[in-house]
């Protein structure tokens, strides 16, 4: 049981379909306590968040998914109820820490809107970082030849922890494909640039030689394409010629944490939603 929960939707545009969301609402004794809709003109299809409480404190989800299906099949609706449970994130790492530092702050501090439960990297140098809070690290390590049981391996903690979502907090290592499949729409990465520019090693070093104005990052789904999934969020810094690669890199990484921990709120309170290969994203 929940007192408070979300309903997600998207399907073809028509006539009706808010009338049939808010009077479900209404006839199971909840009250609206936000809403946001969106009408994508080049598709021709309806996206919606509807956040509702129960005036007697008990909203049963599964109830109602299993009660709204009649309406979703009216409407051809893909649509998802979620609770008041803060779904659980487990944070992939490789050596830098300021994402995960970032994180692990906001998570403390109750602004995350998730609960990270473990971290998990290819190496050991942010072992101290994630235990000292509190949190269960572990290490699985990566060469060409292992790659595929270390994938096998990454993917059973994610059964093990029973994450909802898996966040790439600077994770240097590409998935397979097969991966980005079984954690689609579940993964978000952290790239160090507007996509798709600056790829391959030393960025900063490629921005600073072309004089770049801008830093900026991007937070998007994993897909098998590499740093082609939709994106959620993006966050840029203005700098100018004063700025030599150190000092970009700085400035880099305070734009990646904020566009990865927007992120990763934003999904872990339903108002991310999939529209092809882009996004819709109720903030």
């Amino acid at each position: 049981m929940t007192s408070t929960a979300v309903l997600t939707l998207s399907c073809p545009q028509r006539p009706g379909i808010v009338n049939a969301v808010t009077s479900f609402v209404y006839q199971h004794g909840c009250d609206i306590t936000e809403h946001q809709q969106f009408d994508d003109v080049h598709t021709g299809r309806f996206f919606s968040r509807t956040a509702f409480s129960s005036v007697s404190g008990d909203i049963d989800v599964e109830r109602l998914t299993q009660e709204f299906a009649a309406t979703a099949s009216s409407f051809d609706m893909e649509f998802q109820f979620g609770g008041d449970r803060q779904p659980r994130i487990l944070v992939m790492v490789s050596k830098m820490g300021h994402c995960l530092n970032d994180l692990l702050f906001r998570w403390r501090s109750g602004s995350l809107g998730g609960e990270i439960v473990a971290v998990v990297s290819n190496h050991e140098d942010l072992r101290p970082m994630a235990e000292a809070a509190g949190l269960p690290f572990v290490h699985v390590p990566v060469t060409a030849a292992t790659k595929p049981e270390a994938e096998a391996r990454l993917l059973d903690l994610v059964a093990e922890y029973d994450a909802d979502l898996v966040v790439l907090a600077r994770y240097m290592q590409v998935l397979s494909d097969d991966a980005c499949r079984a954690l689609r729409a579940r993964a978000i990465n952290i790239h160090h640039s507007f996509l798709p520019g600056f790829k391959g090693a030393k960025p900063y070093h490629q921005a600073f030689d072309r004089g770049v104005k801008l830093v900026g990052a991007t937070a998007h789904y994993v897909t098998p394409d590499l740093d082609e999934g939709p994106i959620i969020e993006q966050e840029v810094i203005r700098i100018d010629h004063t700025h030599d690669p150190a000092a970009l890199a700085t400035v880099g990484r305070d734009a990646e944490a904020l566009a990865l921990s927007r992120a990763v709120k934003w999904h872990c309170q339903q108002r991310v939603l999939l529209n092809g290969h882009s996004t819709v994203v109720f903030r």
